[in-house]
């Protein structure tokens, strides 16, 4: 898993970076820039990460985009999952009325096993990129 989440942040990485993120090997000249872009427990509403289920591991990676104005289903993932907001910006609302507002270039650690969904308010297309670590056979994603 933790091979899983080093590759996660060097692909969160790519072209989402910034001026404060430190550089590999300074002084070296090699330009490679690596940002730790979420490194956390919990959820984006606080919540405590659940333990990774048990069985063979299956990692999913979604590219989602989402039209301005749509809003997605309630929904809920049983595992957990990280992404970041490539394009536009993105509100997410828990059932119990969190609100998180992404923009392009923010990560998500993703509420596990709580019913939520998310809605484009903006004028652009939202294209965001998560990864799911799941088990083989197991749904990432559960609709209401």
């Amino acid at each position: 898993m933790k091979k899983f989440l080093l590759i996660l942040v060097l692909v969160l990485g790519m072209g989402v970076g910034n001026s404060i993120c430190p550089v590999w090997g300074a002084g070296t000249g090699n330009g490679i820039k690596v940002c730790t872009l979420a490194k956390t427990s919990f959820s984006w509403d606080g919540s405590k990460l659940p333990n990774y289920p048990t069985g063979q591991p299956q990692i999913t990676i979604l590219k989602i985009s989402i039209q301005p104005g749509v809003k997605l289903c309630w929904h809920k993932h049983p595992v957990i999952n990280a992404g970041v907001l490539l394009k536009g910006s993105l509100t997410v609302i828990t059932e119990d009325h969190h609100v998180l507002h992404l923009k392009a270039g923010d990560p998500i650690v993703e509420v596990v096993n709580k019913w939520h969904y998310g809605l484009n308010e903006g004028t652009t297309p939202a294209e965001i990129i998560v990864f799911y670590a799941g088990v083989k056979n197991m749904p990432i994603t559960i609709k209401k």
